[in-house]
């Protein structure tokens, strides 16, 4: 009797992870990141003291269709961001929570331009790969 209950506990942990595999939805899609290239150089600021900005800009999208939107879209991507940059002040940029913003800023004006022309924001997020201000 003890042989049956232990053979059909086997068998029954046997199928319940295959069970529970096919429960399982399927992953989420890989994050695709497109890079803006080249890198966004600009002054900040004016007076007797001109700093520049040099930027590298990576988008994030969970959707791979996007990918050849976002490429197509470039000019307008890139032209709200320099119009970004350009409204800096230097002493803005200085600390973490003020380079934090600006990536913030850059994600939503991304956004809106892909909302305005696509119908959809399309980028999920935006990374600065390299961002010097000197």
């Amino acid at each position: 009797m003890h042989l049956k209950a232990l053979l059909a506990a086997l068998l029954l942990s046997a199928l319940l992870p295959a069970a529970h595999a096919e429960e399982e939805e399927a992953p989420p899609p890989q994050a695709q990141y497109v890079e803006l290239k080249p890198s966004f150089v600009g002054t900040l600021g004016s007076g007797p003291r001109i700093q520049y900005l040099k930027a590298d800009v990576a988008l994030r999208t969970n959707d791979p269709a996007a990918v050849d939107k976002l490429h197509y879209h470039d000019a307008l991507i890139r032209n709200a961001l320099v119009f970004l940059f350009s409204a800096q002040l230097p002493e803005n940029l200085s600390t973490l929570e003020g380079k934090e913003t600006l990536r913030a800023d850059a994600l939503a004006a991304v956004q809106q331009v892909l909302e305005e022309e696509a119908g959809d924001p399309l980028v999920d997020d935006l990374l600065f790969t390299n961002l010097i201000v000197q």
